[in-house]
């Protein structure tokens, strides 16, 4: 029998030449698919499959949030992130928020065939680029950053993605009813990511937000 696969992935193209190898092989079946982290939650509340195949970077919501919330709601799926990036900063917060493998998008066909079988079977994968870069963070005796180094440590999750909707161009009441929260406590997560990161105004909170690789591009 055929796994069931999720896609999440906002870049049409590439989505849909996932989706005519995976259900040409024999192994892997794609039941839904979403263009953004919002729409991937409303997936998996209709659709539950074996695995999910995510990007880090997408529109509204990004890969890191959803992961989180994947995992807390239904540990059971596996999570691969498909991904371009590969600096420390993504690879830490992917592996410490539970992801079962971390694929660059320049892997082959058999590889990304590969790392799925993998992970389905119970083991984890990183492509060899990442894996590399871990055994040298930890030949040179090198740690993850310590919480509360940077301005950045200091935000919530929600705050991140309040952040990446005001990158976005997203107005209050917008943001609001893509998070289901109330304009006022948009307000207030503004205010406070205003006062942690020490910027003024939604130009600069834009900026930032582009710096820290929050907004799809």
């Amino acid at each position: 029998m055929k796994k069931k696969v999720v896609l999440v992935e906002d870049h049409t193209i590439l989505r849909e030449g996932l989706r005519a190898l995976l259900n040409a092989s024999e192994d892997f079946e794609v039941i839904d698919e979403a263009e953004d982290g919002l729409q991937a939650m409303r997936c998996l509340e209709k659709n539950k499959p074996d695995l999910i195949l995510l990007d880090l970077v997408m529109p509204r919501m990004n890969g890191i949030p959803v992961i989180k919330e994947l995992k807390r709601r239904w540990p059971e799926i596996k999570i691969l992130v498909l991904t371009i990036h590969k600096s420390e900063e993504y690879i830490l917060e992917a592996l410490q928020s539970g992801v079962d493998g971390y694929c660059l998008k320049d892997a082959t066909h058999a590889e990304l065939m590969s790392a799925m079988r993998s992970i389905l079977g119970g083991k984890s994968y990183l492509s060899p680029g990442i894996s590399t870069k871990i055994c040298e963070w930890f030949l040179q005796g090198r740690k993850p950053p310590a919480e509360g180094c940077s301005p950045w440590s200091l935000l919530t999750e929600r705050e991140k993605e309040v952040l990446k909707l005001i990158g976005e161009g997203y107005m209050n009441k917008e943001i609001s009813n893509y998070l289901c929260i109330s304009v006022k406590t948009v307000e207030k997560h503004r205010s406070n990511l205003m006062k942690k990161l020490d910027l003024h105004n939604a130009s600069s909170l834009t900026a930032y937000a582009i710096e820290k690789g929050l907004i799809a591009r």
